[in-house]
């Protein structure tokens, strides 16, 4: 089975990569986002920032989060500036992938190392 938008999530990796290569760790998460969303657009990407997403229950409005990034419509990505990944984080993508229709998600740690998770949840196992 091939990977669900593998050239999409490689070429975000990539940017990924690259801001962390340029500025390092220690910044706050604003920053990373910041640069993420020129070195993104700058790749020829649509990249929004701080998009309002309604989450629904059984068609309902329930309540809303803050996406950090979301490119070309299609992935969501989570950004960390923590020490490591931590299993609430990503537990909190994997809700903002099944509260949506996006099915990729990327967790990105600007941390002492660089850390990244790539979740699905496909749009078959929502309501």
């Amino acid at each position: 089975m091939p990977m669900l938008h593998k050239d999409l999530t490689e070429k975000i990796l990539q940017a990924f990569y690259v801001v962390y290569n340029s500025l390092g760790y220690g910044f706050l998460e604003k920053v990373y986002e910041n640069a993420l969303q020129l070195e993104l657009q700058e790749m020829g990407l649509q990249a929004v920032t701080q998009q309002k997403v309604i989450v629904r229950y059984r068609g309902q409005p329930v309540g809303d989060y803050i996406a950090d990034i979301i490119v070309n419509d299609t992935v969501v990505i989570e950004l960390k500036a923590a020490v490591s990944l931590q299993e609430e984080h990503r537990a909190q993508l994997l809700n903002y992938l099944k509260a949506t229709d996006k099915e990729i998600g990327l967790l990105l740690n600007f941390g002492k190392k660089p850390e990244f998770k790539r979740l699905i949840y496909t749009n078959d196992r929502k309501e």
